[in-house]
């Protein structure tokens, strides 16, 4: 297909009687950031290995810029790997890390050295040439193996756990530089993670993968916001999973019967026809209800605990009925007073802020 950089075409990839990576297919647009994202062993690594080439599909195709890939080896498909590891050469210096693929494409010594610089200069790191990786920090060794991938001027840039090694604070900050980087030079780039928070802050589109299945390939605000699966609802953010039996309608809203009681969600097209239905309450959608303040859905909890996240707090609530509850607020809104353990709270969400899931 025009356009595309990347295909897979009903791609399959079995280990004995374990199926991997189950009939899946994906088009990547030309300059795309597309992340995988998934628990670990749902065969996400092994989905960037075929595109690699470092696996073979046993059946459907792999195909990069229109041409198939079947039987070709990694070395011919214009393809960078960039790992968690880094694989950085110790003995070698930034430099020399740089111009290894440009050595081993037998490209010559001025060219390289040059191409080399321009790929450095491009990452923010010009004048470390001289520098031992050792000497470099965990966010330095990330800029080398990208200028190492971009050196040889792929078609795309795989990256397996990139930002894996790195702590808290410094995989932020180059999410960010990721991303911006990947706009600069309009490379394809595919992120396989199982981190969601980095899938969300730097991608194009997601591709959720549960057991060798892709659930679901949207961009990061249907992934957060409309999940079409229990399982993406599941995984991907803090959310809150009601189902039972259709008690009644009244216009656009739906009354369910659920373990914690009677609740209203407003009805979409999933909702159409079904006599059972599950739908989904994202956690910074559920509010504790002060002052009088009021709500489609109220139900008093009691508080469980409460996780600080800098601005964000996450309240784990248990209802009535003994389910469990995750309330997100900012801290702007507990400033005054925050819940306390054991302390039993009103909260509440409006029909609206319901998501009726397409499975049941």
């Amino acid at each position: 297909m025009d356009g595309y950089d990347v295909e897979l075409r009903n791609a399959t990839k079995r280990f004995g009687d374990v199926v991997a990576v189950d009939d899946v297919d994906l088009a990547v647009k030309t300059g795309e950031f597309v992340s995988i994202i998934g628990p670990s062993g749902c065969g996400k690594t092994t989905t960037m290995r075929m595109i690699a080439g470092l696996d073979q599909p046993d059946s459907g195709e792999i195909i990069i810029r229109g041409k198939p890939m079947q039987g070709v080896p990694p070395y011919e498909r214009n393809v960078a790997l960039v790992f968690q590891s880094f694989a950085l050469f110790p003995h070698l210096d930034v430099l020399g890390n740089v111009e290894f693929g440009l050595r081993m494409h037998g490209v010559d010594k001025t060219s390289r050295r040059e191409r080399a610089r321009r790929a450095l200069r491009t990452v923010g790191l010009e004048g470390f040439e001289k520098r031992r990786v050792g000497q470099l920090s965990g966010g330095q060794r990330q800029r080398v193996a990208l200028a190492r991938a971009l050196v040889v001027e792929p078609a795309l840039i795989l990256l397996d756990e990139p930002l894996g090694s790195l702590d808290a604070r410094l995989r932020v900050d180059m999410q960010s530089e990721l991303k911006s980087l990947q706009q600069q030079l309009g490379i394809t780039f595919i992120h396989v993670s199982h981190n969601q928070g980095e899938a969300l802050a730097m991608a194009d589109r997601i591709v959720v993968m549960n057991e060798g299945r892709f659930e679901q390939i949207d961009p990061p605000a249907d992934i957060y916001g409309s999940p079409r699966t229990r399982f993406v609802a599941q995984f991907v953010g803090t959310n809150n999973i009601f189902e039972g039996p259709v008690a009644g309608a009244d216009g656009n809203r739906l009354t369910v019967s659920t373990p914690a009681g009677d609740l209203v969600v407003a009805a979409n097209g999933a909702a159409a026809g079904r006599d059972r239905l599950s739908f989904v309450v994202r956690a910074d959608r559920v509010r504790w209800l002060e002052d009088g303040r009021s709500a489609d859905n109220e139900l008093p909890a009691t508080v469980l605990a409460i996780e600080y996240t800098g601005s964000l707090s996450t309240i784990s609530l248990s209802l009535p009925s003994g389910e469990l509850v995750k309330m997100e607020q900012h801290e702007s809104l507990l400033r005054h007073r925050a819940p306390r353990h054991g302390e039993t709270l009103r909260v509440g969400w409006d029909a609206g802020d319901g998501f009726v899931l397409p499975d049941a």
